[in-house]
């Protein structure tokens, strides 16, 4: 198990930096400058004073070991776009509004998923499984920003029953403002429902026709507590693996419905970050959204060995 989480860590550290380097040279193969706008009507000796302060005089070459040796120190540099601000500042600033959608997003949508999966498991065959597949088909077909500009305009617009934009600031941040925060929970709910009801479902009928299962109503055990102890439990090996990735996913941010509710959170930041080509913002979010999914993807491989005990990390099985 050491040697194991050992290799691991260090697997994680090269696949940062991997990221953090091809994040790098990609937003450098764009074409443009990130201070072109401001510069150009600017004396030359103010330009040339403001390139040298970002560092955009130097090569790219060196620009890259500068910024390499920064990343390893926490410091991704000044922000171009926004002066004196840094991914430090960003970060407190944009990971509130961000957390909270995530989690409200995560919290409707993985319960209404898993309780529709089970039921169109249990009803397999029935008009409430079909009622239950086609519209998981339908959720998971249309982009989430389609649901938040379809939201946007008739129930926010035509009937007025929400906020068209907005999102609660200051002691509401986390706990009032429900308002703001109903449109943009559903927009980001929808592709949870259909994933995780969909996924529950086949998993379900996958576990329903083993032999344990069928052991268990030998036994005279009801359906309900098959279903509890014996279905339920190995069919949820699935959700397990998937999970954790929507956590974290979520907790980053929604990069549209960020941008089109307004909402001052981390995925829309990140989206007017890589327009400008502001460097020091766009790879300090990479990197930390790289280390949450490599973060997740770690924990999963540890949770196998909790949820089914045949599982072993580092060992023969």
């Amino acid at each position: 198990m050491l040697k194991y989480t050992v290799r691991r860590f260090l697997e994680m550290l090269l696949t940062l930096f991997i990221i953090a380097s091809a994040t790098f040279f990609l937003l450098e193969a764009v074409p443009g400058d990130p201070l072109l706008e401001r510069v150009e009507r600017l004396p030359e000796s103010v330009a040339q004073n403001m390139y040298h302060k970002y560092g955009l005089d130097k090569p790219t070459i060196e620009r890259y070991f500068i910024t390499m040796k920064g990343m390893l120190k926490g410091d991704f540099g000044e922000s171009v776009r926004m002066p004196g601000y840094d991914i430090h500042q960003l970060l407190k600033e944009t990971l509130a509004p961000s957390a909270r959608l995530g989690i409200q997003s995560i919290l409707v949508g993985v319960t209404l998923g898993l309780l529709l999966g089970i039921v169109a498991a249990m009803f397999k065959g029935t008009w409430l499984d079909y009622i239950i597949v086609f519209f998981s088909v339908l959720l998971i077909s249309v982009p989430t920003l389609i649901f938040g500009l379809l939201l946007q305009k008739y129930v926010a617009g035509e009937w007025g029953l929400f906020p068209i934009i907005g999102w609660p600031k200051g002691a509401d941040l986390w706990f009032g403002g429900w308002k703001y925060t109903v449109l943009p929970t559903l927009s980001g709910c929808f592709s949870y429902v259909a994933t995780y009801s969909r996924l529950l479902k086949t998993s379900m009928l996958d576990v329903i026709n083993q032999d344990y299962v069928l052991a268990a109503r030998a036994k005279g055990l009801s359906e309900p507590q098959i279903v509890r102890r014996h279905i339920l439990r190995n069919a949820f090996i699935p959700i397990i693996t998937v999970l954790p990735m929507s956590v974290a996913f979520a907790l980053t941010g929604s990069f549209f419905i960020e941008k089109i509710y307004s909402i001052p959170g981390f995925g829309r930041y990140f989206i007017e970050s890589v327009q400008a080509r502001d460097l020091s913002i766009v790879l300090g979010q990479t990197v930390l959204m790289a280390a949450v999914y490599v973060a997740v993807v770690f924990l999963v491989d540890i949770l196998y060995t909790v949820v089914d005990p045949r599982i072993r990390v580092g060992g023969k099985q």
